[in-house]
């Protein structure tokens, strides 16, 4: 299963948390405490705020709740000192159910005054299931939340684990080896986990001042307060954490890959432009999941393509007859601006442009194009160009579509501002 902070798989089958969506017998909300300092990732900046692809690391797992629909409120936790930094982030990237409440000195005090809200705010509903999970943990998916809510309804607490990586050890006083423990008996407790409202909530109002400020596992609270004995989910691979600076480039690497999957090639109704997106078409799909082409005049009751804009494609490739002809660019510019989905993830749009060889490309469109990808790149969208030379006689299809793909494919998946508004020769 491909980690997407926040994306839809595409799949042309329905999973059960999709399917019994509308029937889920329970209201349910989510708690992220998100006031750790980050001092094992060893900057100034707390991890949930570092940004990923230009984007605040909590911005991805939030996503990632939004857009489940059973999911009603998102309460984020976070220190005092980074309350208006939060805010100014769910305004940024438009986050529509998410509720900001101040964290206390430790992670446990923090989950405490996150299920507060819910009984001293009139106008936040108590859910009959709460989830708690890691702002640092962007990979969650809809399967895992559904089958730690399902098992919480039946069995009042749930959470997620995984195997264990490595064997524990227990050292004794002068440092040497005591004990280990059989790494088949144990496993590793995950996030998400989630709990009927009232065990969780009660467990907390009894537990001591020593579990508030030292604790770390929910669970435990759960069976140590309320004795509820917790099921416990075998979780996917991509339920870790970001813990340690390496953890980013390896969720930047994830997220760019999940956004570099899908892709819309779009042609005017030239021959050569048909033929040429056509070839890239075949080609790219032995690249990415899902290739989508489309012949269009780019008119704004195009309602094939703004249902693809309006999708979660960020990817787009529109052919041009000749390089002075790139008003459909400028067209397709307009459409995305207009979807807002660049405010999430950055868009890639490469403006490919035919040039028979006989001729010179416009140099006088040159700066044009520059300029207006410059003023794209403010909104997030990056524009690329790339010129394809070709005998007028002799077309070697195969080679231009290897050579055009490969190079597009490296700006989809790199998405490298240094190249916005540069035009390649395939």
């Amino acid at each position: 299963m491909e980690p997407q902070a926040g994306l839809e798989r595409s799949s042309g089958s329905r999973s059960g948390a999709e399917a019994a969506e509308e029937r889920l017998p329970a209201s349910v909300s989510a708690v992220l405490p998100a006031g750790g300092s980050g001092e094992r990732m060893g900057g100034g900046t707390p991890k949930q705020f570092c940004p990923i692809l230009g984007r605040p690391l909590i911005s991805y797992t939030v996503q990632a709740l939004e857009r489940i629909s059973w999911i009603s409120h998102i309460v984020v936790v976070v220190s005092l000192d980074n309350i208006e930094i939060m805010k100014s982030i769910v305004k940024q990237y438009g986050h529509k159910r998410t509720v900001i409440v101040e964290g206390g000195t430790s992670r446990h005090r923090s989950i405490f005054n996150g299920l507060e809200i819910f009984v001293k705010h009139s106008l936040i509903q108590k859910p009959e299931v709460i989830i708690i999970h890691d702002a640092v943990r962007p990979f969650v998916e809809k399967d895992i939340l559904f089958k730690v809510v399902m098992a919480a309804k039946e069995h009042g607490a749930a959470g997620a684990i995984r195997p264990l990586v490595s064997t524990v050890i227990a050292s004794s006083a002068d440092g040497c080896l005591d004990h280990s423990l059989d790494r088949a008996k144990y496993r590793a407790s995950e996030m998400p986990q989630a709990f009927l409202f009232d065990i969780i909530y009660q467990a907390y109002h009894q537990c001591s001042d020593y579990d508030l400020d030292y604790g770390t596992e929910c669970l435990h609270l759960a069976l140590k307060y309320s004795k509820t004995n917790a099921k416990l989910i075998e979780g996917p691979p991509d339920l870790w954490k970001v813990t340690y600076k390496k953890d980013l480039y390896a969720a930047e690497s994830l997220i760019r890959e999940a956004i570099s999957q899908q892709v819309c090639v779009i042609t005017d109704m030239n021959e050569n432009a048909v033929q040429v997106g056509f070839l890239l078409h075949k080609t790219l799909k032995k690249h990415v999941q899902q290739v989508k082409s489309l012949s269009s005049s780019l008119c704004k009751g195009d309602n094939h393509l703004q249902n693809i804009l309006l999708g979660q494609c960020y990817n787009f490739i529109c052919i041009n007859d000749t390089f002075s002809d790139f008003q459909k660019t400028q067209q397709l510019v307009e459409m995305l601006e207009n979807t807002n989905a660049s405010v999430l993830y950055s868009i890639v749009l490469i403006s490919v442009h035919l040039n028979k060889l006989e001729d010179t490309p416009c140099r006088n469109e040159m700066p044009k194009f520059a300029e207006l990808a410059k003023e794209v790149n403010k909104a997030n969208i990056f524009l690329y160009g790339i010129i394809i030379h070709y005998k007028q006689d002799n077309v070697k299809l195969q080679e231009i579509g290897d050579s055009a793909a490969s190079l597009i494919m490296a700006l989809i998946r790199d998405r490298n501002p240094a190249f916005v508004g540069q035009l390649l020769v395939a």
